[in-house]
């Protein structure tokens, strides 16, 4: 895999993602994903379960491109609670490394008023880097 973490000198090192990440080969998008089963029906109204199948729908989407989790540069995480999702961190700290093993690319995390599908907690959009020689 060409990729490189970005870890300013000096900097004192991020806990579960990278300041940045240098990568090469062909960019995968993946739309936001919610915690929804195929039939998009929400799996639970708890915040980690659909966060854990929002990440289990990015790696369907990435796998059906022949791209992996460890392949994902980028994570931006909609959230509409602060308040639930640290207080949930550890529990999701547990259920991304489930999924996702110790690969911590560059994420962004934001607090919105609502998401667009009701009852949703958390959508999650991923940007991946497919290394050429998997193309």
């Amino acid at each position: 895999m060409i990729q490189k973490v970005l870890q300013p000198e000096g900097w004192s090192r991020p806990s579960g993602y990278a300041n940045g990440i240098a990568a090469s080969g062909k960019m995968v998008f993946v739309s936001g994903m919610i915690g929804w089963d195929q039939q998009q029906q929400l799996v639970s109204d708890d915040f980690v379960m659909q966060a854990r199948q929002a990440l289990l729908n990015i790696v369907a989407v990435l796998e059906s491109d022949g791209a992996l989790p460890a392949h994902v540069v980028r994570l931006t995480w909609y959230v509409t609670d602060k308040a639930e999702y640290l207080a949930q961190r550890k529990a999701l700290g547990q259920a991304y490394r489930e999924i996702f093993g110790m690969h911590f690319p560059a994420m962004t995390a934001v607090q919105v008023a609502a998401l667009m599908e009701d009852g949703a907690k958390v959508e999650i959009e991923a940007t991946a880097v497919i290394p050429l020689c998997n193309v």
